[in-house]
């Protein structure tokens, strides 16, 4: 066996175990875990980014602020017709598999680990991509983070809105 041929069946020996790692997702559910899977952890790290600037500057009211945003996206995904929520689901699962960021975003590394300039530059790839797979999925993330901020009263202030009363 000559050089060439053990570093190629290494290199194609580690590409297989990399990808069946990847793959492999062993079925278990911990005992509180809801009948759907709600992604607060994934669009927890994505919220601060996409509403740069709409969130309040105090701390305790940013965080309350996320935190009710969360709770509308899961409110929001539940009215979806199906077809959406599976179209989304199948974006949040690839954004949560490290094979599934390769492809989206040309890096393995957690969204968690990236820093918000990288998470805003991720972001503003797709919304500039000549691919309109990932144009569609930046314009369906954005429009459900908007979508379910604004529809929080509390968060109308900001906009200048105000309710419309049937009697005065």
């Amino acid at each position: 066996m000559n050089r060439r041929t053990f570093l190629l069946g290494a290199f194609a020996g580690t590409a297989a175990i990399a990808l069946g790692v990847n793959l492999y997702s062993p079925e278990f559910r911990l005992p509180d875990e809801g009948e759907g899977k709600d992604y607060r952890l994934l669009f927890g790290v994505l919220l601060p980014v996409m509403l740069d600037g709409a969130l309040p500057d105090v701390a305790t009211h940013k965080l309350a602020a996320q935190n009710r945003t969360l709770d509308a996206i899961k409110h929001s995904i539940d009215v979806l017709p199906d077809e959406q929520q599976t179209e989304l689901f199948e974006l949040l699962d690839m954004l949560e598999n490290r094979l599934g960021l390769l492809l989206l975003t040309s890096s393995m590394t957690p969204l968690l680990m990236r820093s918000p300039s990288e998470l805003t530059q991720m972001l503003e790839t797709w919304r500039h991509s000549y691919f309109a797979l990932l144009q569609t999925a930046y314009l369906g993330l954005r429009e459900l983070v908007m979508a379910s901020y604004y529809a929080c009263p509390e968060h109308w202030s900001r906009l200048h809105y105000a309710k419309p009363e049937l009697f005065k």
